[in-house]
Formats: structure tokens, C-alpha cells, sequence
């Protein structure tokens, strides 16, 4: 029987919860996925380009692709649904936690970061801004982003291949033609608790990743982790991180 996204309970997430079993320490698979994304970004832009705006769409209580995306951006979305991670995001605004510095750390292994932002926390205070919203709304509208990051959304929302799909779709529409992108997904994913609840999950691998993006973007390159470091839970067989461009058509 699928589980769509609306059928879920999103105020049910627990933000510490998460926080505490996937982003107190910095995991091996994190490191990996953060070098993919950092090189990424800055092979795109180089040494001196710049945008004016990005987008995590999806961003629960994770505020490392939003580190990813600091040194390029005037003004970064954090979207989110679940109104305890709005305000697990709104409280890391003025000064985000020490836990974070060793995610930041591995983005600093490109020059290009330390060099572009002298003060991390006060960056991302001038430039985070949380917004409690649907990623399915993001193709209603006419805002769009010049650069953007999907981590562990798409597949992590849904047991319906369909909705799958139209998610990954909104997530590109919502980019400029030839906005550099990220995105990260769970392989083999079978669901996930956190706290108290579960939440559904859609079975992908990276060709299925592969076929979904290549739809929407040109230069997509896909990065299968496998089991960096062990897993963090059951039920998943390693992450895929994609990376391209969104395309022009």
C-alpha cells in the first residue's frame, strides 16, 4: 500500500532526534557526500563567480548543504515543512551550533571557502532564510533559484514512484536555466524512524536517479557512497549524490 506525501504526519518530526543520531559527529558518508558537493560548486563557479540566490529544498535540520552553497550566494532558502525543523532552523540563524564547524571544516579544504567567507556564522546569518513550505508548490510559482540542493528528500517523503518524480521535477523547475545543483538520495531505502515516528521511503537506485534527473538537467553526474563508514540505520544500502546543471529546455 503507498504512503504519499500528504498522508504524513510532518509535524511529528523530531529535529534533536535526528540531530543526534545523524549529524553530532561528522560521519564518514557526510565527509564524502560534502567533498562531492564542495568540488562541485566550486569547479562551477571558480574563484570569483557568484550568484544572487540558492535553495535547499527540503531542508529539515541540516544546515550543511546551505554551508555548501555560503561563499556564492546574497540570499539562501532553507524550505522546509515540518514546522520543528522551521524552527530548529530559525534558532541557528543568529548563531548556528558548534557541531557544525567540522562539516564547514571539510568545505574549507577548498580554498575557495575560507577565502570567499571570513566568518561562517555571520555569513549565514545575513544570508539563511527558513521558509515553511511544500516542495510540490515550488513549480506553482515564478521564483526562481540560480543555484539549489535536494539532500535525502525526494525518496525520503513518499512510497509512490510518481510522487517521486514530480518532486525531483518541482526541485529542478524551481532553478534558473543552468543553475548548478546537488542533490543526494538513500539507495534501497525501505523507511526510517525518527523519535517516535516513521516515515515512508521509495526504493531508488542511481539509474533510476540517473533517468529522473536527466530529464530536467545536462552534465549530470552520478556518485554511488555504498557504505562509507557503516550504515547509520537498517534499511538503506548506501547514498547516491548527483550533481549537473539544470538544463536549458
Amino acid at each position: 500500500m503507498k504512503k504519499l506525501n500528504g498522508d504524513v504526519a510532518w509535524e511529528d518530526f523530531d529535529p534533536q532526534a535526528y540531530i543526534e543520531h545523524n549529524y553530532r559527529v561528522l560521519h564518514p558518508d557526510d565527509e564524502a557526500i560534502i567533498t562531492v558537493v564542495r568540488d562541485h560548486f566550486s569547479g562551477h563557479f571558480g574563484g570569483s563567480g557568484s550568484v544572487a540566490s540558492g535553495i535547499d529544498a527540503g531542508a529539515g535540520p541540516n544546515i550543511y548543504p546551505a554551508l555548501s552553497m555560503l561563499p556564492w550566494c546574497d540570499k539562501i532558502t532553507l524550505l522546509e515543512r515540518s514546522p520543528a525543523n522551521v524552527q530548529y532552523l530559525n534558532s541557528q540563524i543568529e548563531s548556528y551550533g558548534p557541531q557544525w564547524d567540522q562539516f564547514w571544516d571539510v568545505l574549507c579544504r577548498d580554498e575557495a571557502y575560507p577565502r570567499r567567507v571570513e566568518d561562517p556564522r555571520a555569513r549565514f546569518a545575513q544570508t539563511v532564510q527558513p521558509r515553511q513550505g511544500n516542495l510540490f508548490d515550488l513549480a506553482k510559482g515564478d521564483e526562481r533559484w540560480a543555484m539549489g540542493t535536494m539532500f535525502f528528500v525526494a525518496e525520503s517523503m513518499t512510497t509512490s514512484p510518481e510522487e517521486f518524480r514530480r518532486a525531483v521535477g518541482c526541485f529542478m523547475t524551481a532553478l534558473e536555466p543552468g543553475a548548478p545543483f546537488a542533490a543526494a538520495f538513500m539507495e534501497h531505502s525501505r523507511g526510517y524512524r525518527v523519535g517516535e515516528s516513521d516515515f515512508p521511503a521509495l526504493d531508488i537506485d542511481e539509474q533510476v536517479v540517473r533517468a529522473t534527473l536527466d530529464i530536467h538537467a545536462s552534465n549530470v553526474q552520478t556518485h554511488r557512497l555504498g557504505k562509507p563508514g557503516g550504515l547509520l540505520r537498517e534499511g538503506y544500502t548506501g547514498m547516491i549524490v548527483a550533481t549537473g546543471h539544470r538544463s536549458d529546455r
